[in-house]
């Protein structure tokens, strides 16, 4: 008798590049990995992407944003380390002095030329191709489907 493998899907999460003061906010993470990161998390059941990115947002670093835009979907198998999941990235923008919170245990805001290292998850990447897009880039040039 063949055992069959448990069935399972990626979680799917929210990143939330939050504009302010010329700059993005990055947090930089209590729990592992540790590093500088977007913020965002974990999509809860009966939640749409767009109220946890507002939820997040607010629990990460005290900012009520306004989404502007949703940015893009990155899905690589491998972006987290710790499970399979799926990200949507969305433009925000804030007013207020941000604070850290939840499962930030810092934030600053940052511009292309000074982001911080060590960079988690995927982030690294979805920062450098925001700011090809913020550069006047276009998504379909970022986003090179015939790749992959």
């Amino acid at each position: 008798m063949l055992s069959k493998k448990p069935y399972r899907n990626p979680l799917v999460t929210v990143d939330i590049i939050i504009e302010i003061n010329g700059g993005i906010v990055l947090i930089e993470r209590v729990n592992p990995p540790h590093g500088w990161a977007l913020p965002g998390g974990f999509v809860d059941y009966g939640e749409s992407v767009e109220s946890a990115a507002i939820r997040e947002a607010k629990e990460e670093t005290s900012l009520d944003i306004l989404l502007e835009e949703q940015f893009h979907t990155y899905s690589a198998p491998d972006r987290d380390p710790r499970h399979h999941t799926v990200t949507t990235v969305f433009i925000a923008k804030a007013i207020g002095k941000p604070t850290a919170s939840d499962d930030a245990k810092a934030l600053d805001i940052f511009t292309k030329n000074s982001i911080p290292d060590p960079i988690v998850f995927d982030h690294k990447k979805i920062i450098k191709d925001y700011f090809k897009y913020k550069n006047g880039e276009i998504k379909k040039n970022i986003f090179n489907y015939a790749e992959i």
